[in-house]
């Protein structure tokens, strides 16, 4: 095992093994596979239309694979990967499981205080990067990457190289396989505040993300999945993501961005039937379709995760957008809940869906750590075959991150119903104390989000030297923005209680985001402390 990753306890390598969710292949088993069993079948489309098939993929990854490992690039080896949504990706992906090299996965909106840091803590060998991506120049940011970092010996530019490195290729190697039990990448988590932690996924715990994400998220040979968020991101990447439709033998298309012009555009040009974004993404389409000259007839499945997808909206997604809603609740850290193809569809628009796994553990408890009343809200702890054992080199943060007994503390609050399925009721911070009285942020904005001048809403707590908190709503308006009268009036008319209506409204035209695409509630504090960045 890598020094800095926390092994899997033996038993439960054991006990996960017996019950088949671990299968002891690589990771690369599902391009490698598709290229024996389907190999003329199509496997990746770039947003220019150009295509490869399973074998033609499968080959070019061996070639890249051949290329690094040419230039004395290892296994266990770390290297940074900050890649738009460009057939590089997805072959270079490929060919790094190869030779064993450990890809940290950043993302393409990460400059100088992420990355610097990332390569620091994981020691990398190399950076991957575009030239350029919209009107932001990456090797500027390598020349800084470069000096700042000692253990950096290449930097490969996909795009005009200036004075770094091309991607390599050579005629392929025989590489050794790697151990399934060992990490075969690191994701990074989705704080909001600091750099991101890193998180090890093995080969046997991914391999069953994807896989079981794709089984039941419907996906076939005939899926055409659409990567309209940065590719990755966990849940483009494998919840079920790209990795999951190959898993299943579906075609992968790339969206430059997310956009409705570029996906719709791509949905009718490629007869895409399944796609997945964040919420503000989702809230955007279904507030243009109508006024867009887009073919979506073939899209089936939109899936809907990465933060909270409030019912208001949920229940819009079908006459809007003409296809089914698939919410998806989990983490780069493992845990994933997908409410079922067949739910009903009160439970697919109020909840964020059940555990994947017959072996996903769930505890929720209150703030002493014992088990709450079923039905109750507490925090969200989970242990099972695809969450991980701890995060790479941080002892003194797992040590407050996970339980004694190896149980993830994920910090979300949550409420289970009896069919399993979850619902989100926010983070443990992202409830206001307002004189002693708790308000969920969440369920505030869920009420805002009907009103049908209200695009989003985020709500926040402003400090108060008498309450402690007070209550704002910020909303990106449709069209002209309600004043807090009418906001507050039409609240009391859905029968909010006195005490969860905001003291102030704000207006944006847009919200500022996370890395992740999350809407940044510390931004928008920041805004009305006026405090520094």
């Amino acid at each position: 095992m890598l020094d800095g990753c926390v092994p899997w306890p033996s038993e439960l390598v054991e006990r996960y093994r017996a019950e088949g969710y671990w299968t002891d292949q690589p990771l690369d088993e599902l391009l490698r596979g598709g290229a024996r069993r389907h190999p003329e079948r199509t496997a990746l489309v770039a947003a220019d239309g150009t295509r490869w098939t399973y074998a033609e993929l499968d080959a070019w990854a061996d070639r890249i694979a051949a290329g690094l490992h040419g230039l004395g690039l290892r296994a266990e080896e770390r290297v940074v990967v900050q890649l738009p949504n460009v057939p590089e990706f997805v072959a270079l992906f490929f060919a790094l499981l190869r030779v064993g090299v450990l890809p940290v996965l950043a993302l393409p909106a990460h400059r100088e205080s992420e990355i610097v840091p990332l390569c620091e803590l994981s020691e990398a060998v190399a950076y991957f990067i575009a030239d350029t991506d919209g009107d932001f120049d990456y090797r500027e940011l390598a020349r800084t990457v470069r000096k700042a970092v000692p253990s950096l010996r290449h930097v490969f530019v996909v795009g005009d190289t200036a004075e770094f490195e091309a991607l390599p290729e050579a005629a392929p190697v025989d590489l050794p396989a790697p151990d399934p039990v060992a990490p075969a990448l690191f994701l990074l988590s989705g704080g909001t505040t600091g750099t991101p932690k890193l998180i090890p996924r093995s080969h046997n715990d991914y391999l069953y993300n994807a896989r079981a994400s794709a089984e039941v998220s419907g996906f076939s040979e005939n899926t055409v999945y659409l990567v309209a968020l940065p590719a990755a991101h966990n849940f483009a990447l494998a919840s079920p993501g790209l990795l999951g439709a190959m898993a299943a033998g579906g075609t992968v298309v790339l969206a430059p961005d997310p956009s409705a012009d570029t996906v719709f555009e791509l949905v009718e040009r490629e007869r895409v039937t399944v796609t997945a974004v964040v919420p503000p993404i989702a809230l955007l389409w279904m507030d243009v379709v109508d006024f867009m000259d887009a073919d979506l007839s073939s899209l089936e499945l939109l899936q809907v995760g990465g933060a909270k997808f409030n019912s208001e909206p949920a229940s819009r997604v079908r006459e809007t957008l003409g296809c089914d809603l698939q919410q998806v609740f989990g983490m780069a850290e493992g845990l994933l809940n997908f409410t079922r193809l067949d739910d009903s569809d009160e439970l697919k628009t109020t909840t964020q869906g059940a555990p994947l796994c017959p072996a996903d553990e769930v505890l929720i408890v209150d703030e002493d750590g014992s088990p709450v009343a079923p039905g109750e809200s507490g925090e969200l702890l989970t242990r099972g075959p695809y969450t991980l054992r701890g995060y790479y080199k941080a002892e003194a943060h797992n040590a407050r991150a996970f339980t004694d007994d190896g149980f993830y503390r994920s910090g979300d609050v949550v409420r289970q119903l009896p069919s399993g399925h979850l619902v989100v009721e926010g983070r443990r911070k992202d409830q206001i104390n307002r004189g002693g009285e708790k308000i969920p942020a969440e369920e505030l904005e869920n009420h805002l989000l009907a009103h049908p001048a209200v695009h989003d809403a985020a709500v926040v707590g402003m400090p108060d030297e008498v309450m402690g908190e007070r209550t704002c709503a910020f909303i990106v308006p449709k069209g002209e923005a309600p004043t807090l009268r009418e906001v507050t009036a039409f609240l009391r008319e859905r029968g909010v209680a006195s005490y969860k209506l905001p003291d102030r409204v704000e207006a944006l035209e847009s919200f500022p985001l996370t890395k992740v695409g999350k809407v940044s509630k510390v931004e928008l504090v920041r805004r009305l402390t006026g405090a520094a960045g």
